[in-house]
């Protein structure tokens, strides 16, 4: 299931073309001012039940998006890695979560990218000065998605929400 914002009044940027994944629309309800960067908004969500085929659609989900909102490879290249570690996590380690969500927003310069699922426990946050353990075969998740983000100014978080938790990658959008 794809969400969008209604448009607010004001003009429209066409999305670009996508076969068979729709892309949210791009607004600019700001006026314009000679030599000023356009205000861009947007946002999508999607709802899943986990599963191994869920990876790959959110992350093909995700990729649409950030084209249609033209962010830069960089910065892309990290939220990609990001939804792959964070809606893999829900698939490995949520038994409870039936059901998960998606959720991305573009607005004041920042794009945010949330996992949510119905799972009580909350992940701890590896501090980036942590070793990880060598022979573990997982547990590097987090820690990657966290050194990323804060390579190019942006922060992970873990929150509690109403139904279970959510953690989100927060970058700046250029």
């Amino acid at each position: 299931m794809l969400t969008t914002a209604p448009p607010p009044a004001g003009p429209v940027a066409a999305p670009a073309p996508r076969a068979a994944t729709p892309t949210p629309q791009v607004t600019d309800p700001a006026p314009r001012v000679t030599g000023a960067a356009p205000q861009v908004r947007g946002f999508a969500r999607w709802a899943a039940d986990p599963g191994a085929a869920t990876v790959p659609l959110m992350r093909s989900r995700v990729r649409a998006v950030l084209d249609g909102w033209r962010i830069t490879a960089e910065i892309a290249e990290v939220l990609l890695l990001a939804v792959s570690e964070l809606v893999g996590n829900v698939v490995l380690h949520t038994s409870d979560a039936r059901r998960m969500r998606v959720g991305m927003s573009l607005r004041g310069g920042w794009v945010q990218l949330d996992v949510t699922d119905g799972a009580n426990p909350l992940p701890r946050l590896p501090h980036p000065r942590t070793e990880p353990d060598p022979d573990a075969e997982s547990g590097r998740g987090l820690l990657i998605v966290q050194l990323l983000a804060a390579e190019i100014g942006g922060q992970l978080s873990v929150m509690a929400v109403e139904f279970g938790k959510s953690v989100r990658v927060r970058v700046p959008a250029a």
